[in-house]
């Protein structure tokens, strides 16, 4: 109870301040009476003292160092029975309980102290036990809403009747879950808290009231909710009181308790359900499946029709750090990839999100407009790496397929993302997005190596390719020869030659080749030669 309910109470309706008036709403927890001169050496913070004053009638002074003594340790206030031995309270002793904002108390003279002491605590007992009785009632009150099915918007604005306060609840990533009326204001501004780390102060605490600077609401109290995550949700209660009652917080509470079972029966759900999707998408990617029917079937029950177009997106933690552990490094990878679950809902195509080791695989049913579906997918991905590295300081890259036009091609997708993504990290560029793009011949003969490349130019081109004996004369005319698809008199009108000088240099080819240049095969390998010939710059 506080100091201003003491008066309420039956037995001390006489009872009367005397100093300190300002201090009224200190709250009491125990109640002790004075035996001795150094009883506040005994006295705890929350404590109402009791006492006749007996020990200061000759030296008042001693009440004064008392008063500083009590004040100090945070104790409620001091109740004197003035008419017995003081008669009236010192001055100097007023006037300092005025400045520190200390109760002292006239109790009525009839009344003896351990009977006050004794109602006291029966009214507080009481109290407490009302308190708690209603504090069990809400606890039961809010279990029933959960087994009877209801979700938690619906138990947020029951919560919210019960205080009759405004309630909402954001995740442990200060994200909104519910609220029992609009306030984009407040959830925009716990988002900044957040990022900002100034939350962390509500580690170990069972709430704490705060203000909001340009908040229509003039406090804010916020209860943390412990579950599995390494940081806690929070339920919060946004009002214009300037503090809350005991029955308020404990209710409050009890939401908290109840929210944090339920929070933790949709967690251990959602993994299962995760786990069966991932081993689902695996086992499909490595081929465990048979045949196409049990692909397609087996698709179905993850809410993946065949028939559906699907863009694949891979992404993956850039490796900055080498100095932290493998266990420290799988955390955070865990880590971003729960935040980035809980943003899905931002992609314009409906998502379906896989993990495979340390790839972060996100398949969307997409549209046929390629190009604006990729561009569109990229905008969110780029708000998902700022995101990323102001939440937990870290980076993260991705790489984008093209679209597929059925389930059964997602395998093909899933290489294109994955080498997209590879494609942007050997760039050395952190928080890349890349596309996927079909490779041409040149850069197919840049993932060949160039001893390799040698090789088959110089087996194709046989004498024509050894030193000496390329002549650029003759290669550029079988050059021009191959891009005008084999035909003789385009040629020499490219070269501005006769057409018998074009034939003559053509055997001449032939000659030093070994081949006949009628033979198909042989022009195909020798257009790639050529081809590898400038790639490799062996000959200018």
């Amino acid at each position: 109870m506080k100091v201003e309910h003491l008066f309420q109470t039956p037995l001390l309706k006489e009872a009367s301040i005397l100093a300190g008036r300002n201090g009224q709403d200190r709250h009491i927890t125990n109640v002790s009476m004075m035996d001795a001169p150094d009883i506040g050496d005994y006295l705890n913070e929350h404590d109402l003292l009791v006492t006749t004053a007996y020990h200061f009638k000759d030296n008042p002074a001693m009440l004064t160092d008392l008063i500083q003594h009590m004040s100090d340790k945070g104790c409620a206030g001091i109740g004197i029975k003035t008419k017995r031995f003081l008669h009236e309270v010192p001055e100097e002793a007023a006037a300092l309980a005025d400045e520190l904002d200390f109760p002292i108390i006239d109790l009525p003279a009839h009344i003896s102290l351990s009977t006050i002491a004794a109602h006291l605590l029966s009214s507080m007992l009481d109290t407490r036990t009302s308190e708690l009785q209603k504090a069990i009632s809400a606890h039961q009150t809010f279990t029933l809403h959960i087994i009877s099915g209801k979700d938690l918007q619906s138990l947020i604005v029951s919560v919210a009747a019960t205080v009759n306060q405004p309630v909402f609840m954001l995740d442990h990533h200060a994200r909104l879950i519910a609220s029992s009326e609009p306030m984009p204001d407040v959830i925009d501004s716990f988002t900044t808290l957040y990022k900002r780390n100034y939350l962390f102060f509500l580690e170990n605490t069972t709430h704490t009231t705060f203000s909001l600077l340009a908040s229509p609401y003039t406090q804010i109290t916020l209860f943390p909710i412990y579950t599995h995550e390494s940081t806690c949700s929070y339920l919060a209660v946004a009002g214009k009181t300037d503090s809350f009652s005991s029955e308020l917080v404990l209710t409050m509470e009890q939401a908290a308790n109840v929210i944090a079972f339920e929070r933790l029966k949709e967690n251990a759900l959602k993994q299962h359900q995760q786990k069966a999707r991932n081993e689902f998408f695996i086992n499909y990617l490595e081929g465990a499946f048979t045949t196409k029917e049990e692909i397609i079937n087996r698709a179905k029950e993850f809410n993946l029709p065949n028939e559906e177009k699907y863009i694949c997106v891979v992404g993956k933690v850039d490796r900055q750090e080498k100095w932290k552990s493998f266990t420290q490094s799988q955390l955070e990878t865990s880590a971003v990839f729960d935040f980035i679950q809980g943003e899905l809902s931002g992609f314009p195509f409906p998502p379906h999100l896989f993990i495979k080791g340390e790839m972060l695989i996100i398949l969307l049913q997409a549209d046929e407009h390629t190009g604006e579906a990729v561009s569109a997918i990229t905008s969110v991905l780029k708000s998902l790496q700022a995101e990323t590295k102001s939440y937990f300081q870290r980076t993260i890259s991705f790489g984008i397929s093209n679209i597929t036009h059925q389930f059964l091609d997602v395998d093909t997708a899933f290489r294109e993302a994955r080498d997209a993504l590879q494609t942007g990290q050997l760039s050395g560029v952190l928080e890349s997005v890349q596309a996927y793009q079909t490779k041409d011949v040149a850069e197919l003969l840049r993932v060949i190596p160039v001893e390799d490349l040698k090789e088959f130019y110089i087996h194709t081109m046989q004498q024509l390719g050894q030193a000496g004996n390329d002549d650029p004369t003759l290669l550029y005319t079988l050059a021009v020869y191959l891009e005008t698809h084999c035909h003789i008199s385009e040629t020499a009108k490219r070269l501005y030659v006769h057409r018998n000088t074009v034939i003559y240099r053509l055997e001449k080819c032939e000659e030093l080749i070994g081949k006949s240049l009628k033979d198909p095969e042989i022009t195909l390998r020798l257009r790639l030669a050529l081809r590898i010939r400038a790639s490799l710059s062996m000959v200018d």
